[in-house]
């Protein structure tokens, strides 16, 4: 999954250069505008997030979501990595509506039908249209909170830096640093909020995956394969019951009831959580042949 996304936004970012030769602006059609702008479409959320203003912009971008992604992809599995990945795109998104809307109010443009823009006046409809929100940011900053929080001891080595710094300090650096930008005003053209906000939507998933394992531990279930196990389960039980013919009726009283069903999926947490700390502290390679296995059972789609 994060090499697909690294294709897809490498291709959009060929397509744009292409397609504007030809008159056919891209970041116009699909980047994000705020939403009272005549040029908003809700499909935006989505599309905005996979395109870039320059090849400093997505090779930063693509970097840190090829180094950090593809590790996340491991623990997770490749549907709950997108899910996420997309949450905290649409999430950094939302923030970026948010704070324009903010500044809409306080400027107080609603009253105005006309802005004068460098000795020239257009309507506002045309001036909010201006903005509009590109990258993959908000993303990515996702991601490298769930490698913070996922690995908070993992030590990195980060330019200029001559030492390794852990996972869970640069975290918290990175946020610093986007909210005293932030708040510093506007000026440098980089959506420092929406940034934050791809963080903040990735927290707030990662928490609730936490308190609620079990939505976590079947996620990407298809109804198609809930279809196929329960019809695999059934022909197991016809199977036992023919076997044990004098155990038909215990068997048919028995089921596991939401006590012992949830008793075992918060074992089955604690033994994936076991295994992670091994990772974080000895690698991916001190693990037994057992624990990879349930490792590798862990992220493939129930």
């Amino acid at each position: 999954m994060t090499k697909n996304l690294l294709v897809i936004n490498v291709l959009a970012f060929l397509a744009t250069y292409v397609l504007q030769r030809s008159g056919i602006d891209l970041n116009a059609l699909l980047g994000l505008h705020f939403f009272k702008a005549s040029n908003f479409h809700v499909y935006q959320f989505l599309t905005y997030m996979f395109l870039h203003g320059g090849f400093t912009h997505i090779l930063f971008n693509m970097f840190a979501l090829w180094m950090f992604g593809s590790v996340i992809e491991r623990v997770w599995g490749p549907k709950k990595f997108l899910f996420y990945y997309i949450v905290c795109g649409v999430g950094a998104g939302i923030m970026q509506e948010m704070v324009q809307y903010v500044n809409y109010v306080v400027q107080g443009l609603a009253a105005y039908e006309y802005v004068n823009m460098g000795g020239a006046q257009i309507s506002m409809d045309s001036y909010i249209n201006m903005w509009t929100t590109i990258g993959a940011s908000g993303a990515v900053y996702g991601i490298l909170l769930a490698f913070g929080m996922i690995f908070p001891n993992e030590r990195l080595f980060i330019i200029p830096f001559p030492f390794p710094i852990k996972a869970k300090w640069l975290i918290v650096g990175y946020i610093a640093i986007e909210l005293f930008s932030a708040l510093s005003g506007p000026g440098d053209g980089v959506a420092h909020m929406a940034h934050l906000g791809g963080m903040l939507f990735g927290f707030l998933l990662i928490r609730y995956w936490q308190r609620h394992p079990d939505s976590s531990q079947r996620f990407g279930r298809s109804y198609g394969q809930e279809f196929f196990d329960n019809m695999r389960r059934r022909y197991e039980d016809r199977q036992r019951r023919q076997q044990r013919p004098d155990m038909h009726a215990e068997q048919s009283r028995r089921r596991e009831t939401d006590e012992e069903y949830n008793q075992r999926q918060r074992q089955n947490q604690e033994e994936i959580d076991a295994i992670l700390d091994k990772i974080r502290k000895s690698g991916y390679d001190s693990l037994t042949k057992e624990e990879k296995q349930k490792l590798f059972d862990q992220r493939r789609p129930s």
